[in-house]
């Protein structure tokens, strides 16, 4: 089972629902990794909150709090991630991976808020964990690219999307692919680059359809709503965000303030 839950959390098989029951708390959290990815919110706390019920600290816990902090960020909340982030930070120990997650999670939160230079050396420190391939040297990327994009650095954080989408192909996860992207239409459009912005993003909107990856999909059509798409007319983009937005309300979100 955790190999399906695995395939969903992070391979090629993200749309799959329902979910397959979690037989440990490692299971539990790539429950709620592959539930958050498709917008299931509700679903994706509830199965946190189950790995905190029989696990009281380590490295495990500590994703399971990176992975809710995740969640509220997406949720446009970067002030209550961060205590989250500070709490899997607190509990990563010398473990790499957990440790690489709540500096990322840490940088991203502290981007949100405008705090740059700790945004900074966050990811610096980040990067001093990371060790071969996988998952994390793409969230690496995401936010290296989004803190060149609040700097309005276009051309930096096309350099680093380009880098995302580079490893997440042949990390073998489907929503990374899809998110890195996203995360490069939205470095294209902050460097100029509207046409090329516009034609990957009407790409990923397809995609993400395909995929079930419901926040992303809402992302893209905020994106599209701005510059205008290829593909759909302004009425059809607005009416996929609302879609999107209305789905995640219903599935314990909100993406309505964002």
């Amino acid at each position: 089972m955790s190999i399906v839950l695995a395939e969903v959390a992070f391979g090629d098989n993200p749309q799959c629902w329902p979910l397959p029951r979690a037989a440990t708390p490692h299971e539990l959290w790539l429950r709620a990794v592959a539930a958050g990815g498709q917008g299931r919110y509700g679903s994706a706390l509830t199965d946190l909150d189950g790995v905190c019920r029989v696990q009281r600290g380590g490295p495990l816990v500590s994703l399971a709090h990176s992975t809710r902090a995740s969640f509220l960020r997406q949720l446009g909340c970067h002030h209550r991630a961060r205590r989250w982030d500070g709490l899997a930070m607190a509990l990563a120990g010398a473990d790499p991976e957990a440790g690489a997650d709540a500096l990322i999670g840490l940088a991203a939160d502290a981007l949100g808020v405008g705090r740059f230079a700790a945004s900074d050396a966050a990811l610096r420190r980040a990067g001093e964990l990371l060790t071969g391939s996988g998952r994390q040297p793409v969230r690496l990327a995401w936010v290296s690219s989004e803190l060149a994009m609040a700097r309005g650095d276009g051309a930096t954080a096309v350099a680093h999307a380009e880098r995302a989408v580079e490893l997440a192909a042949v990390s073998g996860s489907a929503r990374h692919t899809v998110k890195s992207d996203v995360v490069l239409a939205a470095a294209l459009c902050s460097a100029g680059n509207i046409h090329a912005s516009r034609r990957l993003a009407d790409a990923a909107m397809q995609d993400t359809g395909r995929l079930g990856t419901i926040p992303l999909r809402w992302a893209l059509a905020c994106l599209l709503a701005d510059i205008g798409s290829g593909s759909h007319t302004a009425a059809e983009v607005l009416t996929i965000r609302n879609e999107c937005a209305a789905a995640v309300r219903r599935w314990g979100g909100d993406l309505a303030d964002r």
